[in-house]
């Protein structure tokens, strides 16, 4: 497993992780708040130093911010014929399921790990519009003795995207295993062929939606946990 291992952090790491900019948590201090707090560490210690103090503030207003503006729902633990498997305080998701033909179907999904820019279209007001990515790793099998076929995708806000398509044995995964070729390198028919294996199997634009909509909530549930362990070490 150190090889699906090593493509998993690949993968999150293959886009630059400049997407949207969150507001900031810090906000400058005033130079008398530092004069103010040098003053009273030469004279005397303080068991709460002003900058603490505000940074316990500001802690507690970003997160009641966060509950009030977009407050976290839920995780959902099904989609279609997939059950949904939340791996808190992890950067995927797995989703799992059973094809027509008695397959094992397991997806494992990142948070988002990049984004784009595209020209705006007629009805947009920006000039450029922000397309938010999901890495995906779709692995489908038989049985404990056959070979594994796996699809390196991408999952965008409207369609899905394949990158790569490869087979391994499960039991016996190498750490460098050849990945084909690129898959814009393949014949059309060959590519239509693919995309129409995975549509079969419930792999489609619809999944790519609602990974999109699951990761949205789950970036806000793990920002508020994020905000809360930051806070509770603060305020011990």
């Amino acid at each position: 497993m150190g090889g699906k291992g090593a493509l998993m952090r690949s993968l999150l790491n293959s886009f630059s992780p400049s997407i949207i900019r969150r507001r900031s948590l810090i906000r400058q201090f005033s130079s008398s708040d530092a004069i103010q707090s040098q003053s009273q560490s030469s004279s005397s210690p303080s068991p709460t130093s002003p900058f603490e103090s505000r940074l316990r503030t500001i802690l507690r207003n970003e997160i009641q911010y966060q509950y009030d503006y977009a407050p976290p729902h839920q995780p959902v633990t099904e989609f279609e014929k997939f059950s949904v498997e939340d791996q808190p305080g992890q950067q995927w998701i797995t989703l799992r399921a059973k094809s027509a033909e008695d397959e094992n179907i397991k997806i494992e999904a990142t948070m988002f790990d990049g984004s784009i820019l595209e020209p705006k279209s007629d009805d947009e007001d920006t000039e450029e519009v922000v397309r938010l990515h999901i890495s995906m790793l779709v692995d489908i099998w038989k049985g404990k003795e056959t070979d594994s076929m796996e699809f390196v995708c991408s999952a965008w806000p409207d369609s899905l995207e394949i990158q790569k398509v490869y087979m391994f044995k499960r039991d016996n995964f190498p750490a460098q295993p050849y990945m084909g070729p690129d898959m814009k390198n393949l014949s059309k028919k060959l590519q239509t062929g693919f995309y129409e294996f995975l549509n079969d199997r419930g792999i489609n634009s619809d999944l790519s939606r609602f990974l999109h909509q699951y990761m949205m909530n789950k970036d806000r549930i793990e920002l508020l946990h994020w905000l809360g362990k930051v806070q509770s070490y603060i305020e011990k």
